[in-house]
C-alpha cells in the first residue's frame, strides 16, 4: 500500500515538473512570436509554481525589456545573476539595460585585491563550485587509493602529491561556494520601481530630500525603519527611501 502511494506521489511530481517545463517552453514560443506580455505571464506562472533558474529569470528579464518595463527587466536580470554570477550574457544584459536608466552612478574605487577575490568567488555559481568540489574530492580519493595499493614507488609518489593537490582544490571550491553565499547575503540589493524616488536624509516623511533617484537604479539595502529603507549607492552616497519604492533582488 505504501509503495503504491509512493508511485502515485512520484507520478504527481513528475507530471507537475512536466507541466512547469511545458509552461516555460510556451513562454519561449510566445517570446519568439513577439508576444511579450503573454511570454511574461507564462514565465511568471512557472515561477509561481516554485521553479527557479538563471535561464528562466534571464528569459523573463528579456521579455520585460522588450515590453519596455525597464525596472522589472533589470530586477530579473539581477535575479538571474544571483544564480549564475559568471554568465557573460546575463552580465552583458545588465550593463546594457543599465545604460537606459536615468541615473548614471560611478562605482567607488575598490581595493584591487578585494576586486580580484570577488571576481574569483563570483566566477561560477554556488552549484558549479559544489560540483567542482565533489569531482576534485572523488579524484583525490581515487589517487589516494592508488597511492596505498600501487607497488611502484614512482606511481605512489605522483599519486600522493596529486591527491593532496586535489584535496586542496576541493577545500578551496567549498570555500568559494561559502564566500559567494556570504557575499550575496551581506550585500543585499534592490531595484527602484518608482518613476521618481525622493531619497530622504532620515526615515521620516517630513525629512529633507537629500537627492532624487529614478526607476531601474540599483541600490544597496541596509536597515529599515518606519516604512523607509536605508540605501547606499555604488559611489557611497546614502539616504532613506520608501520601502515600497524598492523591490529586493
Amino acid at each position: 500500500m505504501k509503495f503504491k502511494r509512493l508511485i502515485i506521489l512520484f507520478c504527481f511530481l513528475a507530471l507537475s515538473t512536466f507541466c512547469l517545463a511545458a509552461d516555460g517552453l510556451e513562454g519561449d514560443a510566445f517570446y519568439a512570436k513577439g508576444q511579450y506580455k503573454e511570454a511574461i505571464a507564462s514565465y511568471q506562472s512557472v515561477i509561481n509554481g516554485g521553479q527557479q533558474s538563471a535561464a528562466l529569470f534571464y528569459n523573463l528579464g528579456n521579455a520585460y525589456f522588450k515590453s519596455g518595463e525597464l525596472p522589472s527587466a533589470i530586477l530579473y536580470f539581477e535575479k538571474a545573476r544571483l544564480l549564475s554570477p559568471g554568465d557573460e550574457d546575463i552580465n552583458h544584459n545588465i550593463r546594457f539595460a543599465s545604460t537606459r536608466t536615468v541615473d548614471k552612478i560611478e562605482e567607488a574605487p575598490q581595493f584591487f585585491l578585494t576586486k580580484w577575490w570577488n571576481g574569483i568567488v563570483l566566477r561560477f555559481s554556488v552549484d558549479n563550485w559544489a560540483i567542482i568540489a565533489v569531482v576534485t574530492l572523488i579524484t583525490a580519493s581515487i589517487l589516494l587509493i592508488t597511492y596505498f595499493f600501487s607497488l611502484k614507488p614512482a606511481i605512489k609518489k605522483v599519486s600522493f602529491f596529486l591527491a593532496i593537490a586535489f584535496f586542496v582544490a576541493a577545500l578551496l571550491s567549498i570555500l568559494m561556494a561559502k564566500n559567494q553565499v556570504d557575499y550575496f547575503s551581506t550585500n543585499k540589493q534592490g531595484i527602484i520601481f518608482a518613476s521618481v524616488a525622493n531619497v530622504k536624509s532620515s526615515p521620516a516623511t517630513q525629512a529633507k530630500t537629500a537627492f532624487v533617484l529614478h526607476e531601474g537604479t540599483k541600490v544597496n539595502l541596509k536597515e529599515t525603519s518606519g516604512g523607509y529603507t536605508r540605501i547606499i549607492l555604488a559611489n557611497g552616497t546614502e539616504g532613506w527611501l520608501k520601502s515600497n519604492d524598492i523591490k529586493e533582488i
